[in-house]
């Protein structure tokens, strides 16, 4: 049985399919076409300077653009600053994970975060920035029209 085999059984198991790293190594467009993705993480080569250079930020607009056009979401991996934070917001990326948000954290501290994170939501708020000597919270940025 192949792996694309595989993964299609796990989705009708209910399980969510995510290709790491997009656009580079082993993740190509061809794979698009035959794998069962349902998200898309854009690799951190494509977000690295996305805010100051016109080239970066064409490559991101073009993979988001596309993943929207496969019904994929879509995952902004390495984000660092609050500008890369607002250009791929600006973009129509709507998740992202990195350093701006938050480093790396104990297991028993994903919890709280998630439910700080929860609370936030609900109230319908949103943390600008995280403030010195904050814990870390989980954050999405923002809707975009």
């Amino acid at each position: 049985m192949s792996a694309r085999d595989r993964l299609r059984e796990l989705k009708a198991l209910g399980v969510r399919i995510s290709m790491d790293d997009f656009g580079t190594g082993y993740s190509s467009l061809a794979s698009l076409q035959d794998l069962p993705l349902d998200i898309l993480k854009i690799d951190k080569l494509f977000v690295d300077h996305v805010a100051e250079d016109p080239r970066r930020t064409a490559f991101a607009q073009a993979i988001i653009r596309m993943g929207k056009t496969l019904g994929l979401g879509l995952i902004a991996e390495g984000v660092e600053t609050a500008e890369q934070a607002e250009r791929l917001q600006s973009l129509g990326c709507r998740f992202a994970q990195g350093f701006y948000f938050s480093r790396p954290v104990p297991a028993e501290e994903i919890q709280r975060m998630l439910h700080a994170s929860h609370a936030m939501r609900l109230a319908g708020g949103r943390w600008s920035q995280v403030e010195a000597g904050d814990r870390p919270r989980l954050r999405v940025l923002g809707e975009t029209a």
